[in-house]
């Protein structure tokens, strides 16, 4: 498990003004979980187990390999091909979902029989998503109404996750598929994001790995692309994806003693913000200065906003409570 700072200059721009004693970017928790084989979803390997701990996540990044090497082996299946290694892990993560909607369709037959309206209506849904998963398709294909939203999701199925494709690459020239966009394997990944609308980054985790070590005024020097080592990693490009597909926004409180992100969820209003700093904001909420980030730097006047203020990405705010 890792904690990452996201990525965002406007914070740096902000504690520099403010001259703030404290910088404090958000952050975005990883959770590790590899291995996952064919058969997982029976056990295979420590399938269950790993099944169980993307359950916890809220999104799910797949790492896949789009580089060669003879000398790093393909565990699986010997060679390379991106396709078949996300049709792996997503049949084992459709064939789990379709073990819990099978099992919860089951046990809502007696709850059916006792006149449950609730029951009802998410059989119904479960048989639309059960349909979708045994057709080798992801459930969150299968369109939900507002009355079903709520009751599918406390069944934390995995694919109504939002899935992001890591394409993990090498660096060095001639050595990756998208650099080679003749090839059919790269041409059928590509065909498959854009057919399925899926979200990809394309990363090279070795040289994460080879940087760690470095202290920051190295590694910078290291991705800088015009010098003859500059090599970039793609793992900002990672971390910001991941922030946007959890549909989540930055807010900026700043001054003399602290310059700091907060996290919220996008379409959250003032008095919500506010819980992301402290609960009982959200009750003893009474108003808001607010300014968006640019107009802040550029010693713009702040408006005052209500209850009903729905918070957008980059402002700043002093909450008034």
């Amino acid at each position: 498990m890792g904690v990452v700072n996201v990525p965002d200059e406007r914070l740096w721009k902000l504690s520099e003004f403010s001259k703030s004693a404290k910088t404090i970017p958000a952050a975005v928790e990883f959770v590790d979980i590899a291995g996952l084989v064919k058969g997982a979803s029976e056990g295979e390997g420590l399938g269950n187990q790993f099944l169980t701990n993307i359950r916890e996540t809220d999104a799910i990044a797949e790492v896949v390999r789009i580089f060669e090497d003879d000398n790093i082996i393909h565990v699986v299946e010997g060679k390379i091909n991106p396709i078949k290694d996300i049709e792996v892990i997503n049949l084992e993560l459709i064939l789990a979902d379709l073990q819990t909607v099978s099992k919860r369709l089951a046990n809502l037959k007696s709850e059916i029989k006792k006149g449950n309206k609730n029951a009802v209506v998410e059989n119904d849904a479960l048989t639309r998503i059960e349909k979708t998963l045994t057709e080798g398709k992801l459930a969150k294909s299968v369109s939900l109404n507002e009355f079903e939203q709520p009751l599918i999701k406390q069944l934390n199925l995995l694919t109504v996750k939002p899935i992001l494709y890591v394409l993990n690459k090498k660096f060095g020239p001639n050595s990756n598929l998208n650099e080679k966009p003749d090839d059919p394997r790269w041409i059928e990944l590509m065909n498959f994001m854009k057919e399925t609308n899926s979200n990809y980054v394309i990363v090279d985790a070795k040289i994460e790995e080879d940087l760690k070590d470095l202290n920051d005024e190295e590694k910078i020097m290291f991705r800088d692309p015009s010098t003859p080592l500059g090599a970039r990693d793609g793992i900002d490009d990672l971390i910001k994806e991941g922030y946007q597909m959890l549909n989540l926004i930055t807010y900026f409180t700043t001054g003399e003693d602290e310059t700091r992100a907060w996290t919220i969820i996008n379409g959250w209003t003032a008095p919500l913000a506010g819980t992301a700093i402290h609960t009982d904001f959200k009750d003893k909420f009474i108003k808001a200065e607010v300014i968006s980030w640019d107009k802040f730097l550029d010693k713009g006047l702040s408006r005052t906003e209500g209850k009903d203020y729905v918070v957008k990405d980059g402002d700043v705010i002093e909450f008034k409570i």
